[in-house]
């Protein structure tokens, strides 16, 4: 789930899609709607379907690692978290 598995393409994987999410966010810090419009415009044709709950869980990971924090309702890159 978090990580590609034989089972699971590495564009579906949370790592992945956090990833995504991180790049979004690295110019300024963005409402949750308006990163997941990102997010699913930037993602390849062939790439699997992003769901709002796999979404969802990617905010989930990163929040729990220390990389993401909401602020005045905004999603921001933690400072001092590596880009």
């Amino acid at each position: 789930m978090i990580l590609p598995t034989k089972y699971l393409t590495a564009d579906r994987s949370l790592i992945v899609v956090g990833a995504e999410i991180i790049k979004v966010l690295t110019e300024t810090p963005r409402s949750v709607s308006e990163v997941w419009e990102r997010v699913t415009a930037s993602r390849t044709p062939n790439a699997a379907p992003l769901t709002y709950d796999w979404f969802l869980l990617a905010i989930t990971l990163l929040y729990a690692i220390g990389t993401l924090d909401m602020r005045n309702g905004l999603l921001a890159i933690v400072s001092g978290a590596k880009q």
